[in-house]
């Protein structure tokens, strides 16, 4: 599943978006402005899922009954919280759909294996509340665990938007020096080695995989694999590139109530394949 030979590319290149894309800082301004803004215009119910400080999560809430999804934010789980995300939810509750998005713990503070922990008490947290399971979407690292939540059978679909499936790239990048995962450990918390939900697992089978056209020759494989591999084994996949944007701006569609990618996670929301 690992293509074209590690040796013969730059994993450093093709993996430290930050570095890979000069203008993210701006891109991240306008997640931090739009998300101030929508905390003002409609404040979000705060939601304790466990006893830590970053063991919290914000619901934007779109009324009675209505379904819900959940973001799972990126930062390569060791950056970034849910105040910079708030400004997604104005497109989904305009959709009549409530948003969760919850903060979790960070390397090196813990370990990779504690925050996939912790999303899932999340989404537990969630299913409690609604006595449903939520569909999820997560970005880059979000993506990782949405996929996770998915083959464990706690999410009713998922959607990955730049998301990595295979972790042992990134064991000869820099990124690794706060989550230090070895090859054994890389490899656990991969994805694309978990079980393939199916028929009989408790919840969805329904995985889209999502990248911008723009983004590294590693970030569009991983995808592509992740959506060919499960398909393979009976799972419903889209694999999807959006032209003309690269890993940060590949959120930009989640800020519109229009877009097809917020109107794709509308509709698994709402129950519809």
């Amino acid at each position: 599943m690992t293509g074209k030979s590690e040796a013969a590319i730059d994993l450093e290149a093709e993996y430290n978006n930050r570095a890979r894309v000069p203008d993210h800082p701006a891109v991240m301004a306008m997640w931090r402005e739009t998300a101030e803004a929508a905390r003002a215009a409609r404040p979000p119910v705060g939601i304790a899922y466990g006893q830590g400080e970053r063991e919290v999560m914000d619901l934007f809430d779109a009324g009675p009954g209505a379904p819900i999804a959940v973001f799972l934010h990126g930062g390569y789980w060791q950056a970034l919280d849910k105040d910079w995300f708030s400004g997604l939810a104005p497109a989904f509750l305009a959709n009549g759909v409530s948003l969760a998005i919850p903060s979790y713990d960070l390397a090196p503070t813990v370990r990779l294996g504690r925050i996939l922990g912790q999303v899932r008490e999340a989404v537990e947290a969630i299913r409690a509340r609604t006595g449903a399971r939520p569909v999820v979407f997560g970005h880059s690292a979000g993506g990782h665990m949405a996929a996770c939540l998915l083959s464990e059978g706690r999410v009713s679909a998922a959607v990955a938007i730049s998301g990595i499936f295979d972790l042992r790239p990134l064991l000869q990048t820099s990124l690794n020096t706060a989550l230090d995962l070895d090859e054994r450990e890389g490899a656990a918390l991969s994805p694309v080695f978990w079980p393939v939900p199916n028929g009989s697992t408790p919840g969805g089978t329904v995985l889209d995989c999502v990248v911008g056209g723009d983004e590294s020759s590693e970030f569009l494989r991983q995808s592509r694999m992740m959506a060919d591999h499960w398909a393979a084994n009976g799972v419903e996949t889209r694999y999807e590139t959006l032209p003309g944007l690269n890993h940060f701006t590949v959120l930009d569609p989640l800020f519109d109530p229009d877009s097809a990618l917020v109107k794709r996670i509308v509709g698994l929301a709402k129950g519809g394949a």
